[in-house]
């Protein structure tokens, strides 16, 4: 069985996507569309910065869908391998789950475009600038991460973010107990704490703003019929319900990615290999999590052209 992953933020950099637009008249159909939904040219500001734009999240967020949608494309497309028949499963990190579920039908390119713009824009205006971040906790287990979390607190939030793999997990909440939490990690055995460069505190209880309002904005624009089960971030489980699926992305904006449970669930119903799609973000978690899963991460056309010909 395979699985199709999609990965999420903090995976854009300069230059993405442009050789597949040079080389395919398939990613550059999905760039036009996406730049029409948005009414700007987001295409130009992933091939050309500047970085400090790129990487603001209401940009970030669906220059990553567009760059994974264009690679799925052209392997669709100029490739002949359709998704529908070589995936048993998806599942995206983050906002890779809306692009997960773009792949699968649930929702439309200019849709989910729009619907990452907003999700981008809302997480960034839920706290002020400076009043939350996020820390990557590294040699830790989730185990230790929660502990070192709760002693962190001390009234502020102070939650898990990401349980990414058995070795980094990420934190979340108020600036203060985010650093006393870096402050804290050899006393609770952790190896590193690190701040991340980040201008919200996502996946952590401050983000309720931005969660009201993607209730809403899913509300008006509802998934659709899936043509293959996803793994949702917030459960590590299968979703098939398009009804399921629209509550669970509003917990997701406030709630933890259970990235490495979702991994072991798909190894648990018979998952042996993994295809990352516009990333090397996601494959080697996926190697830390199990060692004797199959990894892979296309983002080149040499990429998608190999990998093609091995699965035909």
């Amino acid at each position: 069985m395979r699985a199709f992953l999609f990965p999420g933020q903090g995976s854009q950099k300069i230059g993405m996507g442009a050789e597949l637009a040079a080389a395919s008249a398939a990613a550059r159909e999905v760039f036009g569309e996406v730049d029409e939904a948005l009414r700007q040219n987001l295409t130009a500001l992933m091939r050309e910065g500047p970085d400090d734009r790129l990487t603001l999240t209401e940009n970030a967020q669906p220059a990553i869908m567009a760059n994974a949608i264009a690679t799925l494309r052209v392997l669709e497309q100029d490739f002949g391998v359709k998704i529908s028949e070589k995936a048993d499963c998806v599942a995206g990190h983050s906002l890779g789950e809306y692009t997960a579920l773009a792949a699968i039908g649930a929702f439309g390119l200019a849709d989910t475009a729009r619907l990452l713009k907003l999700r981008g824009w809302s997480m960034q205006a839920a706290v002020p600038v400076g009043e939350g971040t996020m820390a990557v906790l590294l040699g830790a287990d989730i185990s230790q991460a929660t502990a070192l979390a709760e002693a962190a607190a001390q009234g502020e939030v102070c939650e898990v973010a990401n349980d990414n793999d058995p070795s980094q997990v990420v934190i979340s909440g108020h600036t203060a107990a985010i650093e006393r939490a870096v402050a804290l990690v050899k006393e609770h055995g952790i190896k590193r704490g690190m701040i991340l460069n980040v201008s919200a505190p996502f996946h952590s209880s401050l983000m309720a703003p931005a969660a009201e309002r993607m209730a809403h904005a899913l509300a008006a624009t509802p998934p659709k019929a899936f043509t293959l089960p996803l793994y949702a971030n917030v459960t590590a489980a299968a979703v098939t319900d398009p009804d399921e699926e629209r509550a669970l992305l509003v917990e997701q904006v406030t709630g933890r990615v259970r990235w490495r449970e979702t991994i072991l669930a798909m190894r648990s119903h018979g998952v042996e290999s993994f295809v990352e799609l516009g990333g090397k973000v996601l494959g080697p978690m996926v190697g830390r999590i199990d060692k004797d899963a199959q990894v892979r991460s296309l983002i080149t056309m040499a990429d998608l052209e190999a990998f093609a010909k091995e699965i035909a």
